[in-house]
Order: C-alpha cells, then sequence, then structure tokens
C-alpha cells in the first residue's frame, strides 16, 4: 500500500512539474511582453516572456471606446491585465509599465479590476504596428465609466508595452 501512495505521488508530482514547466515554455516567436519582479513563473530567462501567440491563447476581452489618441469608436482585443498577472503569479502592489522607448508608467494593482484595462493585441480586427501604437498597449473602455476619463487613467494608457515589472 505504502508504494501505491509513493507511486501515485511520484506521478502526481510528475504531472504538475509538467504542467509547470510546460507553462513556462519558452515562445516560440519574437518575444512581445517580458515580466519580471515579483512572479512566481518564470521561463528561461528568468522573467516571464510571452509571444503573440501565447497571448491570443489567453482569454480575452474585447470593447469599442473612444479614446483621445483615435478618431471615432475603436475596437479593442486583448488580454485583461488581471488574467495575465493571475497567470505568472504576481503579487506586489505596483506594475511598472513600460514601453520600447523606455517611457514607464506605474499602475497600482488595487486598481486593476478583474476586467479592465486590458492588454490590446488588435485594434479594428487588425495587430497594431509600432506606428499604430502597438504592438501591446494598455487600454481602459473610457466610454464605460467616468472614472476612466481622467489624466491618471489616460497616462496608465501606455502604448508599445514591451515590458512589466511587479514590484512591492
Amino acid at each position: 500500500m505504502r508504494l501505491f501512495f509513493a507511486i501515485i505521488t511520484a506521478a502526481f508530482t510528475f504531472c504538475l512539474t509538467s504542467a509547470q514547466a510546460e507553462d513556462l515554455a519558452a515562445p516560440s516567436g519574437e518575444v512581445v511582453l517580458t515580466i519580471s519582479g515579483n512572479i512566481a513563473q518564470t521561463g528561461p530567462e528568468g522573467a516571464a516572456q510571452f509571444d503573440m501567440e501565447m497571448l491570443k491563447a489567453m482569454p480575452q476581452r474585447s470593447f469599442e471606446t473612444s479614446t483621445i489618441w483615435t478618431e471615432g469608436e475603436t475596437n479593442f482585443v486583448g488580454v485583461p491585465l488581471s488574467v495575465l498577472l493571475e497567470r505568472i503569479g504576481a503579487e506586489g502592489d505596483a506594475i511598472r509599465a513600460t514601453a520600447i522607448n523606455d517611457y514607464a508608467v506605474e499602475i497600482p494593482v488595487a486598481s486593476i479590476s478583474a476586467q479592465d484595462p486590458i492588454v490590446a493585441y488588435e485594434m479594428d480586427g487588425a495587430a497594431m504596428s509600432r506606428r499604430q501604437k502597438g504592438p501591446l498597449w494598455i487600454v481602459y473602455p473610457y466610454d464605460s465609466d467616468t472614472e476612466y476619463q481622467t489624466e491618471v487613467i489616460y497616462s496608465r494608457s501606455i502604448w508599445q508595452l514591451d515590458r512589466l515589472e511587479i514590484v512591492k
């Protein structure tokens, strides 16, 4: 009986370890987002790295909203930031979001809801080029609530996002 439980425990541990290793697999495409800092799951480079296909495989959210940077209503599709943080086991009080050009903003974790903001990877049905503020853009549904129409929220709407650091 002890041998049976030992085998079951070993098999369970192997499966759990295999699943975690699978979760942390290196991206097969170009890395578009690197998450570092206080995270439970890291990849081969000591940080969580995602290519576009990895992001698109996660639960997504879409909404239409106007922005102060675009004309008319725009449809955005992306991963809720909360889902991304949960996926990598982030624990901290703030997120330092940094763009390709090293522009950085701090987003308090307490300000993130289950649905908003999203890390958008699509705008009006197409991938976003750097010229179109892509490939990733932190976007809020600005039209849904006046709380999202403030200078603070606009400043957190960082485009050309490529790095997140979870800080205490």
